[in-house]
């Protein structure tokens, strides 16, 4: 009998395929938009006209191999325990290394190679679970530190052309080419929290790629690889990509705090579907019906309504008499995705986000001040 779950190095949840994290502990063998870029003077990610010329794909890797490490982790209490092999590449000239959270989770030494071979001990900065983003660090020497171009996925087109550079079954600077195959996505993860925004690519990612670039063709980084969708384990034609947007928002965080407060809003509910709008007299089948309000949560607060009863059509129940969100700060809503990338792309906390709502038949607007995701969520 077939098995299916998120796997972030063991099974949770269930779903109809399965989802894999492309680093698999695999044993260890011998922008576009100006406001992307970082002010900081250490970090080079300059941006790049928008029409800039396109780079061939062996340009892009000898443009940014320098710049992609190979993470091995150590896990267990004896030097005899091997851990794991992922990918990661070199954010500034200060030694802070991106790599995905679920690459060191639990570990206990990290150690980065460079495209040279040498090795470097590295301490851990700061992880995001909710975002699969982590942040290393390795005092090597200047001459070893090439910073990626971080670009800006908002721009990305499904169809466009990208290659993904990393350590697959721990073979160093390996490089494989496809398409953006789609924008957009949830990734389910470990928390009770999905990523949202993330890219789809058919580019081969395997086992030991996960952390290390995804980039356009003009060698900038539009995203970090991070997980497959598989039944078997290994690249079935299926890639996520946390976007380079969400990046160049968390990471100075993550070096400056170690750790990224998300905003909350603090409900639960399901997406509008046509027999449900039936079912609420509504004209479309688009917006967010809100089911559960969490108590003294930024929604509680600004009192927003929870479904409390059901209706029954065609002998299915319906929950009805919460309020359905249609819009987040005037943009439609047309299912939770909107919600999640709006406050992933555009919100933090403490900042205001106003709601169109229908209630009993009206539309109002609700303002609801957004605080962080409680701890253990």
């Amino acid at each position: 009998m077939d098995k299916s779950g998120v796997f972030v190095g063991g099974a949770i949840g269930a779903a109809m395929t399965l989802f894999i994290v492309a680093v698999l502990f695999i044993a260890p063998p011998e922008s576009l938009k100006p406001d992307i870029s970082n002010t900081n003077p250490d970090i080079v990610a300059e941006a790049t006209p928008l029409f800039s010329k396109s780079l061939s794909l062996i340009e892009i890797f000898e443009k940014s191999e320098p710049g992609v490490v190979r993470v091995n982790v150590q896990r267990g209490e004896s030097e005899d325990i091997t851990g794991g092999i992922g990918s990661g590449f070199v954010f500034d000239k200060k030694g802070h290394i991106i790599t995905n959270a679920h690459v060191i989770k639990d570990a206990n030494k990290v150690v980065v190679t460079f495209l040279d071979g040498r090795s470097y001990n590295a301490d851990i900065i700061g992880t995001d679970t909710y975002t699969d983003i982590a942040v290393i660090k390795v005092n090597a020497d200047l001459s070893f530190l090439h910073p990626l171009s971080i670009g800006d996925s908002s721009n990305l087109k499904v169809g466009e052309q990208i290659a993904a550079i990393g350590n697959p079954f721990g073979l160093s600077g390996s490089m494989t080419a496809g398409i953006i195959s789609q924008l957009g996505r949830l990734l389910p993860t470990e928390s009770n929290y999905q990523i949202p925004d993330v890219i789809q690519t058919d580019a081969a990612i395997n086992p030991g790629n996960s952390g290390g670039p995804l980039l356009n063709m003009r060698g900038e980084i539009v995203g970090i690889n991070t997980a497959i969708q598989s039944g078997t384990g290994e690249f079935a034609g299926v890639g996520f990509s946390i976007p380079s947007q969400t990046v160049a928002k968390i990471v100075p965080t993550l070096i400056e705090k170690g750790e990224y407060k998300h905003p909350w809003i603090g409900i639960s509910g399901r997406d509008i579907d046509p027999d449900m709008a039936s079912a609420l007299n509504l004209k479309d089948a688009i917006g967010f019906l809100v089911i559960t309000v969490v108590e003294d949560s930024p929604a509680f607060q600004a009192g927003l309504i929870g479904s409390e009863k059901t209706i029954e059509v065609d002998g299915v129940n319906y929950p009805v008499g919460g309020d359905v969100i249609l819009a987040v700060d005037g943009k439609e809503v047309r299912k939770i995705d909107d919600i999640l990338v709006h406050l992933q792309r555009a919100k933090s906390v403490g900042d205001e986000m106003v709601l169109e709502i229908l209630r009993d038949g009206r539309t109002t607007n609700i303002t609801i001040t957004l605080d962080g995701r409680p701890n253990g969520n």
